[in-house]
């Protein structure tokens, strides 16, 4: 298979962009939405579409659920429009919404009430496992593709548009935090050829591995010695586990995208099936992350816990206190693992 076949675009994601490109029309002011804590792909295929979007003669700004992470602050430039901080409010002036990286409408949180009752086109492009409420009727989807970020640069192919070098540094960012920097099963022969076309559009993957990988505040280091001292482990069952306390992000004077690969740490452990990171947000809400190093599919147990994503990776926002949610779910863990 040559270069020019893994760059080619899917006949199926082809009529999808079409479908999407009818609603993308020159002049409309359109709202671009991810993920509540957004990561990488969501950052990256954000801060893409609208540059891209504004080369078709749009109008695009961010409203984000949340605030935009800081280590990403490098994607945005001054010109792509961020207007997260007006919340819903402004979803109320697009003429077209716009969400990625997300299959279900509860994932956009404080945005998510007004999402369903929006009269205006919904458009999606994500690579998730559908879910009961997705957030839009239009959608580009696929679970195949490495990242949100490899249908955004589809979506840029299929309608000729330019990938800048800003737009290049955007797709990139995407593709290689979704793929753990290429290391994770969903890293495909098609994700190198496009991560190949980004260098070639003006990509420095140095300058994206500093920014993104090497430029951590001391009081990130700080918090993971901190998470490592609660690592537990299973071995009977290839459990592991680690837990960040309520007030941990404040104490070390961090944000929340700072947690991001600690997960990771508990994966690394040799014979683990299924690695567990708990985060106690306060007020009795605990957010658990899921995540399988086999065969394990963790969307199906996330599902147990009101979450969701990938079968490798997934999330569920639960109720209780740490201790609670962390027994629960780690018993629920045996059972699942015994089962299967």
């Amino acid at each position: 298979m040559t270069l020019a076949d893994l760059l080619d675009v899917a006949d199926h994601r082809r009529a999808d962009i079409e479908r999407l490109a009818a609603e993308l029309q020159p002049g409309r002011r359109v709202a671009l939405a991810t993920h509540i804590n957004a990561d990488g792909d969501g950052c990256g295929s954000g801060t893409a579409l609208a540059r891209l979007l504004a080369q078709r003669g749009m109008r695009p700004y961010i409203v984000n659920p949340t605030p935009w992470p800081g280590m990403y602050d490098f994607l945005l430039g001054s010109d792509v429009a961020n207007r997260t901080i007006e919340g819903a409010g402004a979803l109320r002036d697009a003429d077209v919404l716009l969400v990625h990286d997300i299959s279900d409408v509860k994932r956009l949180g404080v945005l998510a009430d007004t999402v369903r009752t929006l009269k205006i086109p919904r458009l999606v492009i994500d690579h998730h496992l559908p879910s009961d409420e997705p957030p839009g009727e239009i959608t580009l989807a696929d679970t195949s593709a490495c990242a949100t970020g490899e249908l955004v640069y589809d979506l840029a192919v299929t309608l000729g548009l330019e990938i800048t070098p800003a737009v290049a540094g955007s797709l990139y960012a995407a593709i290689l935090t979704d793929t753990g920097g290429f290391r994770f099963s969903n890293t495909t022969p098609r994700c190198h050829a496009i991560a190949a076309a980004l260098l070639a559009a003006g990509v420095d993957p140095e300058e994206m591995y500093t920014r993104i990988y090497a430029s951590a505040p001391i009081g990130r280091l700080q918090l993971l010695g901190e998470a490592l001292e609660t690592l537990g482990i299973d071995r009977e069952h290839g459990i592991t586990w680690i837990s960040v306390a309520a007030g941990a992000l404040e104490r070390h004077e961090v944000r929340s995208e700072d947690l991001d690969g600690i997960v990771e740490h508990a994966r690394s452990v040799s014979g683990t099936r299924l690695a567990l990171f708990f985060r106690d947000l306060g007020h009795g809400k605990v957010k658990v992350s899921f995540r399988s190093t086999g065969v394990v599919d963790v969307n199906a147990f996330a599902r147990q816990f009101g979450g969701g994503g990938h079968a490798k990776a997934s999330g569920a926002l639960v109720t209780g206190s740490l201790e609670e949610v962390r027994d629960r779910v780690i018993s629920a863990a045996r059972a699942h693992l015994a089962a299967s």
